[in-house]
């Protein structure tokens, strides 16, 4: 039997580990550290190409349409309380631009924090809720479908090894 949201789960844990450094580096900002704006924009750049541009692409341009095609076998409907989430994940990315535009400390670390709390609790949701619902909805025929779609939006530079060295630099930018 295909699992076809194991990928989408996978990328999440990469998510988690840049939401762990970026909610670190907002308690030391918090405890006096001016802000990094390379850091930030870095991690806005990951947000933007990878979380949004890659990921949620593959879930809102592949996966909740396969599920909504399929409502039928579903006993209610989480994506438009996914695809709201995803909205409003988009809106901190603004408000961080925007802080760091500005050189306004708060904005920034209010919009940084709103976005990893919200995506902490948004992935939680998908993995536990959102993906085995997918699972039991979908048959067999559709799930190879959506993982024929997924492997068009595959990009290179969004391999295991490229996002590690990504993880790492920004690590090692937020002890500097």
């Amino acid at each position: 039997m295909k699992n076809i949201t194991r990928v989408l789960s996978e990328e999440h844990q990469h998510i988690l580990k840049v939401i762990e450094i970026v909610l670190n580096e907002c308690t030391q900002i918090e405890n006096g550290k001016e802000p990094d704006k390379t850091f930030f924009n870095e991690v806005i750049n990951f947000i933007k190409k990878y979380a949004d541009g890659y990921h949620h692409a593959k879930e809102e341009g592949i996966l909740f349409k396969a599920m909504l095609a399929n409502m039928e076998n579903m006993h209610c409907n989480p994506i438009p309380v996914m695809l709201h989430e995803h909205d409003t994940g988009r809106q901190y990315v603004k408000g961080m631009i925007e802080a760091l535009a500005c050189d306004n400390k708060q904005e920034l670390i209010e919009n940084a924090k709103g976005y990893c709390y919200l995506l902490q609790n948004h992935i939680y949701k998908e993995d536990n809720v959102l993906y085995p619902m997918a699972e039991q909805a979908l048959d067999e025929s559709q799930k190879q479908q959506v993982e024929e779609l997924y492997n068009l939006v595959q990009a290179d530079e969004f391999s295991e090894i490229i996002i590690q060295a990504f993880i790492d630099k920004i690590s090692r930018l937020k002890s500097i």
